[in-house]
């Protein structure tokens, strides 16, 4: 089974800041791993102890930098980590950012049993990336995922999370997962691993060698455009109502509104 794991490098920082063009700036920012994606890196490993014969492929997009955290994915479990990386790809929203890590998945490493991504990356929040990368390769995917399990064949069983509760639905592959955090947490990186990651040479790839023309990635290749980028100002704390039963908090609740006119 070959599987490849999308990982982003986001900030680690409070200090965010702003391009002219309203695109973050990444560069020289102290950065980790996307905490989703975290998870999914989680997923791959556990699908691999399942099944040895499996192999891991950490991908990210992003500037050289990202190294950092495709060591760590390899740290934690992956067998080797791909970088798409080049000036041209800046700027891009998440129709751009899903063309091109579509077009290395496809140019670079080929024909793939199984992706999967963080739901969520906690710079954006769009949840956009992943499914788009599903669309472009023509695979099927499922969304807001917290289990994974597969044991051999062409499918692969997810729960994933709906209004309800969980739902369990089967997927078959090749396909494209995307996790939200588990009810398990992801292994932190071993002494092995480390020293693996860092003797492992990680290729990086630019615009020419993945196949795209530079009006299809970055600000050209993006139809969103931020008009304006701005950190929401902090709102004050709420009310805690403690009462005996549900009944009791209603009725505490409404003689509030009342108070506040809000209710007649």
């Amino acid at each position: 089974m070959k599987i490849v794991v999308c990982v982003k490098q986001v900030p680690d920082t409070s200090d965010i800041k702003w391009t002219e063009n309203n695109t973050m700036v990444r560069e020289g920012v102290e950065s980790i791993m996307n905490p989703f994606d975290e998870y999914a890196v989680e997923t791959a490993i556990r699908i691999k102890e399942a099944n040895p014969s499996a192999t891991i492929t950490a991908v990210s997009m992003g500037p050289p930098q990202a190294k950092d955290v495709l060591k760590r994915a390899i740290a934690m479990g992956a067998d080797e980590a791909i970088l798409i990386s080049d000036k041209k790809f800046a700027g891009a929203d998440t129709q751009a950012t899903s063309r091109t890590l579509a077009a290395a998945i496809k140019n670079k490493i080929g024909n793939v049993d199984l992706i999967i991504c963080g739901m969520f990356a906690i710079d954006g929040d769009t949840a956009q990336t992943g499914p788009s990368i599903a669309e472009h390769l023509g695979l099927a995917q499922v969304t807001y995922a917290k289990e994974v399990q597969y044991s051999g064949g062409d499918n692969l069983v997810v729960k994933r999370e709906v209004d309800e509760g969980l739902q369990t639905v089967q997927m078959q592959l090749p396909g494209l997962v995307c996790m939200l955090k588990c009810d398990y947490e992801p292994r932190k990186p071993s002494i092995k691993g480390t020293m693996k990651a860092n003797k492992t040479e990680i290729p990086m790839y630019g615009l020419e060698d993945i196949g795209l023309t530079p009006e299809e990635v970055g600000i050209k290749g993006s139809p969103t455009f931020v008009s304006k980028a701005f950190r929401p100002q902090p709102r004050e704390s709420g009310e805690m109502i403690n009462a005996g039963s549900a009944q009791e908090a209603a009725q505490k609740l409404i003689e509030k509104l009342q108070a506040e006119k809000i209710l007649a």
